[in-house]
């Protein structure tokens, strides 16, 4: 992600293929593979090594088990030097190793049968590679508080975050024009209708402070939207619903407002769109009523 530090890595994703889950397999004994049913049936011709138990078994002992586990681990070009051997030679020699009996084994011609064997299959088994992706939460939360962090024009000292409403940690700000005793039910009243409509809604009741020293001070948190109860909603039921990044409000009634705020914040409908269904609301051009 481009920062004002530059390029910054964020996300690493690391290839591991299948190499995990081989180990784990080979450590564990236990198949760690994906079955795949095939449509239809595959046919394949593969070099097979077959053990004949009544002469591999006593010659090799202990390591019996272990020889026969890495002839069938033997590629066809292997097992082909095997076959080669045995048939010139009268044995094959196979070298264990990362076992309890590591060391060289003899193999004859008595011990197995080597041929070319028509295989078929109905299901395809493969162990599958793995992505491993790494996020750093921190470089990220970084990014998007820079990225996200604006300036009125005009004025340097009225900052506020841009977040977008999914991330914002409070989706609305309710507050009172002013502290008179009228607006406190309107005020619960609303705020109850966000909550219960999983809009996380934050009240600001400081009336000592002024309307647009509240609205700034929300906008430094980045709370994309503010409800406002004023004298009018005692008169009609309206209120007033401001957008933080162009500071436009409009006015509606309580129950519209609050299914716009729902709307707005589960992405099913844009500022833009709202705006050309309602007209704007006439504010004060001083910028602290803003």
């Amino acid at each position: 992600i481009k920062t004002s530090h530059g390029w910054i890595e964020c996300v690493g994703c690391a290839d591991r293929s299948a190499y995990d889950l081989t180990k784990h397999s080979a450590y564990t004994k236990e198949k760690l593979c994906v079955r795949e049913n095939l449509p239809e049936p595959l046919v394949t011709e593969k070099l097979v090594c077959e053990t004949n138990s009544k002469v591999f078994g006593p010659k090799l002992k202990r390591a019996a088990k272990p020889v026969q586990e890495y002839l069938e681990s033997l590629s066809d070009a292997d097992l082909t030097s095997i076959q080669s051997a045995l048939s010139t030679e009268g044995k094959a020699t196979v070298v264990l190793s990362g076992t309890p009996t590591d060391g060289e084994y003899d193999i004859t011609p008595d011990m197995v049968t080597i041929e070319v064997r028509t295989i078929t299959e109905h299901v395809r088994e493969y162990t599958p590679n793995v992505i491993e992706p790494s996020f750093g939460v921190g470089r990220i939360l970084y990014s998007l508080l820079e990225h996200s962090f604006n300036v009125r024009a005009g004025d340097e000292q009225r900052s506020f975050f841009s977040f977008k409403p999914a991330v914002a940690p409070f989706k609305c700000l309710v507050l009172p024009l002013s502290g008179h005793p009228s607006f406190a039910k309107p005020l619960q009243d609303v705020a109850r209708r966000l909550r219960a409509g999983g809009v996380p809604a934050r009240v600001d009741d400081a009336a000592s402070a002024s309307i647009g020293r509240r609205y700034a001070r929300n906008d430094e948190l980045g709370t994309p939207f503010a409800i406002t109860v004023d004298f009018q909603t005692a008169d009609d039921g309206t209120v007033t619903l401001r957008e933080r990044d162009t500071t436009k409000q409009i006015r509606a009634s309580i129950d519209e407002i609050v299914e716009l705020v729902k709307c707005l914040v589960n992405g099913s409908t844009s500022w833009d769109d709202v705006l050309s269904k309602h007209p704007l609301v006439n504010t004060s051009t001083n910028n602290s009523t803003a």
